[in-house]
C-alpha cells in the first residue's frame, strides 16, 4: 500500500487535478492521497493559502473580509466548473463562509482554522470529482479520523502518540480511495491546529507511518531532489538516492522540496520516501532511504538558509565552572527557545538559534538573566546565515573541509562559525546573510566542479 501526497503546484487548477487523479488511479496500490491547497497557476498568481491568510488578517484587523473571501471561493468555483462538479460548490462555500465568520477569542487559533480550509476544501473537491468519474473515493475528516495535535511551549504543532493508532484504523476501509487534507489536525478540544507552511508533507508522513505503507510518495514539480537549489545554479546535479539523515540536514538548511519535520514519522518506521514529479510521472525521482545502495558523488548536497542569530557568552575560566553550560541552557529552556548549534571555546560559548523564535522581548529577558545569574559578558548578532555541506561519503574522505574553507576564503567570504557534526555527514559554516546564496554557489562550484 502506498500513501501519496501532492503539493500545491500539482493541484493549482482543474487540469493539474485531473493529472493527479490519473497518477493515483494508475497504481492500485495507491490507497491514500494527501492534498495541499491549490497553489499558483502562474508565476504571478497567489496561492489559496495566502488568500486565506488575507481573509483572516482582514477580519482580525476589524475590516471587511468579503472581497478576500470572494477570491478564495472564486478559485474553487473555477476548478469545479472545469471539472464539471459544480454540485460540490455549496458545501465548499458554506465551509469557507462559516469558518471565516466563526466567533473567536484567540487570534492565532482563528488564523489556523482559516488557513486549514485550503487543504480541507481541496480534499472535498478532489474526492467529489473522483466519485463523479465512477471511482469510489472518500473525503477523510482529520477530526473524525483522530489526527490529534497539541502546541508545545514554543507554539509548534506536536503529534499526539494516539494519532498513529487512530489513523491505523483506516486500514479497515476497503475498496475506497481515501482523500485526506494535509497541513492540519485538531486538538483534543476539537480546535484546528496547523503545521508550519509546507506541513502537508508531515501529514503524508504520519499517515504512511500509521498505515505501515510500502512507500510514501511525495509528488511535487521537479524530477529529483537536486544537490543545490536550482534557482542558484543552472542544471544542478540530480540526487537519485539519499538517506533520511542527509535529507534531514539539508531540509533544515533550506532545501524546500520537503518539510524538515516530514522525515521523522517515516524514518522511525523505516518507510522509504520517494520524491516524484507530477508533470513527469515516468521519472523515478529521488529515493530517501535508511541505507544507501550507491553514491553518485562524494558530497550529496549543499544548502543555505538565512534567519539565524547568535548569542555569544564570555566568562574567564568558564571551562572550570561545573554546571555552567547546564545553567546557561536552562535560561533558554525557561523561555521556550530551541537551540540549533553550540560551538564553544575555553572561555566562550556561542548559541545559534532561529531569529523568528528570539523575539526582542525574549532577547531582553535572556540577556539580562545571563548577565545577572551567570556573571557573563553577552553579545548578540542578528545577521547570520547557515550553509551546510552534507554527504555520508564525506565521513571516509580527507580534505573536504580544507577545500570548502579555501574556496570560501578565495571568494572573500568571512567564516564566522565552522562546525562539523559528530557523525561527520555534515559541515556547517556561518556567514553573513548577504553572502548566503553566493557561498552556496562557491561551494557547489568547488565540490561539484561544474
Amino acid at each position: 500500500m502506498k500513501v501519496t501526497k501532492f503539493g500545491g503546484s500539482s493541484l493549482a487548477n482543474a487540469f493539474q487535478i485531473q493529472k493527479v487523479c490519473n497518477i493515483v488511479l494508475s497504481d492500485e496500490d495507491r490507497k491514500v492521497m494527501v492534498v495541499s491547497a491549490p497553489g499558483k497557476r502562474t508565476k504571478d498568481d497567489i496561492k489559496v493559502t495566502d488568500l486565506l491568510i488575507a481573509v483572516a488578517k482582514a477580519r482580525l484587523a476589524g475590516n471587511s473580509y468579503e472581497e478576500e473571501l470572494k477570491k478564495v471561493i472564486g478559485r474553487y468555483e473555477e476548478i469545479a466548473e472545469e471539472l464539471d462538479v459544480k454540485q460540490v460548490l455549496p458545501d465548499i462555500e458554506n465551509r469557507l463562509t462559516s469558518i471565516a465568520a466563526a466567533d473567536y477569542t484567540d487570534d492565532v487559533k482563528y488564523l489556523d482554522s482559516v488557513k486549514a480550509m485550503g487543504e480541507d476544501c481541496c480534499a472535498r473537491l478532489v474526492a467529489y470529482y473522483l466519485n463523479s468519474t465512477g471511482h469510489n473515493a472518500k473525503y477523510c475528516n482529520p477530526e473524525e479520523c483522530g489526527l490529534y495535535l497539541k502546541h508545545d511551549e514554543a507554539g509548534k504543532a506536536v503529534i499526539l502518540d494516539e494519532t498513529y493508532d487512530n489513523l491505523a484504523k483506516l486500514k479497515d476501509e476497503k475498496d475506497v480511495l481515501l482523500v485526506f487534507p494535509g497541513f492540519y489536525g485538531v486538538s483534543k478540544e476539537k480546535e484546528i491546529i496547523t503545521f508550519s507552511r509546507g506541513g502537508s508533507d508531515i501529514t503524508g508522513s504520519i499517515l504512511a507511518a500509521a498505515l505501515n505503507a510500502e512507500v510514501y510518495e511525495n509528488w511535487t514539480d521537479v524530477d529529483n531532489v537536486f544537490a543545490v537549489n536550482p534557482n542558484l545554479v543552472k542544471n544542478p546535479f540530480p540526487i537519485t538516492e539519499i538517506t533520511y539523515d542527509e535529507m534531514r540536514e539539508l531540509s533544515y538548511a533550506g532545501f524546500s522540496v520537503l518539510h524538515e519535520e516530514a522525515i521523522y514519522p517515516v524514518f522511525k518506521n523505516g518507510i522509504p520516501l520517494n520524491i516524484r514529479n507530477t508533470n513527469n510521472p515516468s521519472a523515478k525521482g529521488t529515493w530517501i532511504v535508511s541505507k544507501r545502495t550507491h553514491y553518485d558523488s562524494l558530497v550529496t548536497g549543499i544548502a543555505g538558509d538565512k534567519g539565524f542569530c547568535t548569542v555569544t557568552v564570555s566568562k574567564y575560566m568558564m571551562n572550570r565552572q561545573v554546571g555552567f553550560l547546564a545553567a546557561l541552557l536552562k535560561i533558554f529552556s525557561d523561555e521556550a527557545i530551541s537551540i540549533d548549534h553550540i560551538p564553544s571555546g575555553i572561555d566562550t560559548v556561542t548559541i545559534v538559534l532561529r531569529k523568528k523564535y528570539f523575539t526582542p522581548e525574549k532577547e531582553a529577558i535572556i540577556v539580562d538573566r545571563i548577565k545577572n545569574e551567570l556573571g557573563c559578558k553577552v553579545s548578540v548578532d542578528h545577521d547570520l546565515a547557515i550553509v551546510m555541506i552534507v554527504g555520508e561519503a564525506m565521513a571516509n574522505s580527507v580534505g573536504i573541509m580544507a577545500r570548502a574553507a579555501s574556496a570560501l576564503s578565495n571568494a572573500g567570504i568571512n567564516l564566522r562559525i565552522v562546525n562539523q557534526g559528530a557523525s561527520e555527514i555534515s559541515m556547517m559554516f556561518g556567514v553573513s546573510e548577504s553572502y548566503c546564496s553566493y557561498a552556496v554557489r562557491v561551494l557547489y562550484k568547488e565540490l561539484f566542479r561544474y
